[in-house]
């Protein structure tokens, strides 16, 4: 029921003569039909929505907390950031070892490693562990990227010292546990066999192994069915005992902390930690882009999955800001040709993206999209002329400007935890980078002129782009001749075995 004064005024509005009914209106009420069209017959007002967004807002000023950074006798590198917004403390340790340090041949061992870390450590089982912190309300978490692997906890400003004694314990006395390398070994297995069902899995397994070719980057982390049934704890402990070590491990402390307290408890955990000899770093070298354009027929597809890019650059080179911006410009947040075309103006795809991948020694550029079996050819055509108009037209003023302006906006968000935090003071440190990087990032940003961007564009490679299809090979292949791709390889995916030289299992 309506109450009676809202009956009343509602009244009382509709009997206003029209001229004082006509009044400018609040935004709010412009929706109402009733006032759009008093409005309209008084004035030639701009159509709304306008056709282009809202302009952003100011950034607002960050500063990145304050830090100092410390090396223990045995090599442990140390970063304190103080930074008393939360009372909690994050403790965050990578290791100079990933995916790209698995031994010759066996795929799988770094990210076993990485996995089995708090599943039992210094005489305690994985489920005393996870009581453990989980009776402090904090975290612990394992994982590895292709340079790297990581130990993160979390816990609350009170429970330093209990944290940073089990970072310790997981970091550099893991148990191994037989029982335990199986049960996680079976999970491994099953979620291969999904994954290997999965086109888009098998897309990103393919591209990496023809973009890196035998370096071990190119390798599939996890590893294969056969590497992983094969590994041992022999295996694990072997890796371990070769690659953490105290002087190959960073450890960021970010919170509420003062720097004498931190360093206190780092050196009653990790002091005692033996610096050893590491090994030399692998000789292989990612190889030059080539033009190769390889089909994955799985017949029973939905649809193609499309893989297009080339060999990229690491992480530290002087021109980052400015490809990082290019490949915003392609195919990223704030600015994203390949949407464009390919979605908007020819509606072959609900999205498509584009990124970067740097590493250490290498990296990789990637656009990647899904499409009908039938549009395949069209949506790969498209694709490889936005790698090519990258070089032969200039980016223009507004798409730096929205790139910019995202990556900037975008920016803060990355810095508002500690666990946050902790991650960019690693990374910096783990590439080489200086630290003041990460406080001058924006104004690094808003330098980026058009000539930046067209130097950059030299980084790119059309005429010999990697391309890779999963789809069903049998509507896709008479697409490819017509839309200039008359070269290609097509490989069942059931005969698939990206160790092999040619991506093909022994018959």
């Amino acid at each position: 029921m309506i109450a009676p004064s809202a009956l009343l005024c509602a009244l009382a509005v509709l009997a206003l003569p029209v001229a004082q009914a006509s009044l400018p209106l609040p935004v709010a009420q412009a929706s109402s039909p009733a006032a759009v069209s008093v409005s309209a017959s008084q004035s030639q007002a701009p159509k709304w929505p306008s056709s282009r967004p809202p302009r952003p807002l100011a950034a607002r000023d960050v500063r990145f907390p304050a830090y100092e950074v410390k090396t223990l006798p045995n090599g442990l590198q140390v970063v304190v950031v103080v930074h008393r917004e939360q009372p909690v403390v994050s403790l965050r340790a990578i290791v100079r070892a990933g995916s790209a340090n698995d031994p010759p041949g066996r795929p799988g061992v770094a990210a076993m490693v990485s996995t089995l870390l708090d599943q039992g450590a210094a005489g305690q089982s994985a489920q005393q562990l996870a009581e453990a912190i989980d009776g402090v309300g904090g975290t612990l978490t394992t994982g590895l990227g292709r340079d790297l692997s990581f130990v993160n906890a979390v816990v609350m400003k009170g429970d330093l010292a209990f944290g940073m004694r089990l970072l310790a314990d997981v970091l550099c006395r893991p148990s191994f546990a037989p029982e335990e390398l199986e049960r996680q070994r079976q999970q491994v297995l099953s979620g291969l066999k999904v994954a290997y069902e999965d086109p888009s899995y098998l897309a990103d397994l393919v591209f990496d192994r023809l973009v890196y070719g035998a370096h071990p980057y190119g390798l599939p982390g996890n590893g294969t069915v056969a590497s992983v049934q094969a590994l041992t704890r022999d295996d694990l402990a072997a890796f371990h005992a070769a690659h953490y070590a105290p002087n190959n491990t960073l450890l960021a402390v970010v919170g509420d902390v003062e720097v004498e307290e931190v360093m206190a408890q780092v050196t009653s955990a990790f002091g005692d930690w033996a610096r050893r000899e590491l090994p030399p770093p692998s000789p292989a070298r990612p190889p030059d882009p080539a033009r190769r354009l390889v089909v994955i027929d799985r017949p029973d597809a939905a649809q193609t999955e499309i893989r297009v890019g080339q060999i990229g650059v690491p992480r530290k080179v002087d021109d980052h800001v400015a490809i990082d911006l290019l490949i915003k410009i392609l195919g990223g947040a704030g600015a994203n040709r390949l949407h464009r075309v390919l979605r908007i103006e020819r509606g072959l795809t609900y999205s498509a993206s584009a990124e970067m991948e740097c590493l250490q020694q290498s990296g990789q550029f990637v656009a990647q999209t899904s499409t009908r079996a039938e549009t395949t050819g069209e949506a790969l055509r498209l694709m490889v002329n936005e790698f090519a108009r990258l070089k032969r037209e200039r980016v223009n003023d507004r798409e730096l400007a929205n790139a910019k302006a995202y990556v900037t906006g975008h920016f803060p968000l990355t810095i508002e935890t500690p666990e946050q935090i902790a991650t960019q003071v690693l990374n910096a440190l783990f590439y080489g980078l200086p630290l003041r990087d990460i406080e001058t990032y924006r104004q690094r940003v808003n330098i980026v002129s058009l000539e930046d961007m067209a130097r950059a564009s030299l980084r790119f490679q059309p005429d010999r782009l990697t391309m890779v299809l999963v789809g069903r090979a049998e509507e896709i292949v008479p697409q490819l001749g017509r839309v200039g791709f008359p070269k290609f390889e097509v490989i069942p995916a059931g005969a698939l075995d990206v160790l092999s030289a040619d991506l093909r299992r022994a018959r």
